[in-house]
């Protein structure tokens, strides 16, 4: 089976409403002619590991999607090998939710949005809950040495396609920390330029 995300994505219903909506025609190239994208390569990885947080969707045995937002230091998320992708889970509400839903139907989709560029990666992997005690190897090559918290699992996340979403709709958005980037680097460059 080609590993291309329209076996994941475009489900009859879908094609049902590209049909209705007149984008079946263009997106039917993409069935049998799209590249296989299951290979996170440098592009992927840069962005997952510059991310400080992602959505992470999850269903649970009722039928029921469950979208939650996870969030760390920049670079919490790791690319551990072409394919697969990981962190440490830290503990938080204990509500378990995902992990929950996890342990029920392993499929999951992860959005990594970065706001500023107004670019999105969609990942569709089937994700698996591991002890941290049983794999200190994986565990230490996830950890976050500066990151004061309790880790509880490691999540680990085995992609079996991906695509790349425009930047239509997203509105550019900012944290303090890059704020204060460009604020500084405005600084900087006017010392050195007009020696204020």
């Amino acid at each position: 089976m080609r590993q291309n995300f329209t076996n994941y994505a475009f489900t009859e219903s879908v094609k049902k409403a590209q049909e209705k909506y007149g984008s079946r025609e263009l997106y039917s190239k993409m069935d049998n002619n799209g590249p296989d994208q299951y290979q996170l390569f440098h592009r992927e990885t840069a962005h997952i590991e510059q991310m400080d947080g992602f959505y992470l969707s999850t269903v649970g045995e009722n039928g029921w999607p469950y979208v939650q937002f996870r969030g760390g230091p920049k670079g919490f998320v790791k690319v551990i090998d072409a394919e697969t992708i990981g962190f440490v889970d830290f503990r938080g509400n204990r509500q378990y939710i995902s992990t929950g839903n996890i342990s029920a139907n392993n499929k999951t989709a992860m959005i990594f949005l970065d706001y500023p560029s107004r670019t999105r990666l969609k990942v569709w992997a089937e994700s698996e809950i591991l002890d941290p005690e049983d794999h200190p190897d994986l565990r230490d090559q996830l950890m976050l040495p500066d990151y004061k918290a309790n880790i509880e699992r490691l999540m680990i996340f085995h992609v079996k396609a991906f695509d790349w979403n425009c930047p239509q709709h997203i509105t550019p958005k900012f944290s303090i920390s890059e704020i204060q980037t460009l604020i500084n680097s405005n600084h900087e460059f006017r010392q050195q330029i007009l020696g204020e």
